[in-house]
């Protein structure tokens, strides 16, 4: 059986377009099982969403996920920010990016 190729669900084509990106790191979200459902429909918009440390880890707001249509009571709050999923060494390397000057 041959392997499924990974998917990529969402984009943020402007910030491509008006910023020139130097890094890009893969990141794990932390979701709950409505999320995760209503992302694989692809009703997600990262257009106004950016990352942000607090701690000594990483948050993404302004990502919207649309409400799942039958999660009912067990749907949040579709602009929360959520927690990326990043290895220490990576967490700490963009800690030392925001302390510097220039």
């Amino acid at each position: 059986m041959a392997k499924e190729a990974i998917k990529t669900v969402a984009q943020n084509k402007t910030a491509r377009h008006d910023y020139f990106i130097e890094e890009t790191y893969e990141a794990g979200i932390e979701l709950t099982g409505t999320e995760v459902k209503s992302i694989r429909l692809g009703k997600v918009n990262l257009r106004e969403s950016y990352a942000y440390i607090k701690g000594n880890e990483v948050f993404i707001s302004g990502m919207q996920v649309s409400p799942y249509e039958q999660g009912n009571i067990y749907n949040r709050d579709p602009l929360r920010d959520r927690r990326l999923l990043l290895h220490r060494y990576e967490i700490n390397k963009l800690i030392g990016y925001t302390q510097q000057k220039g």
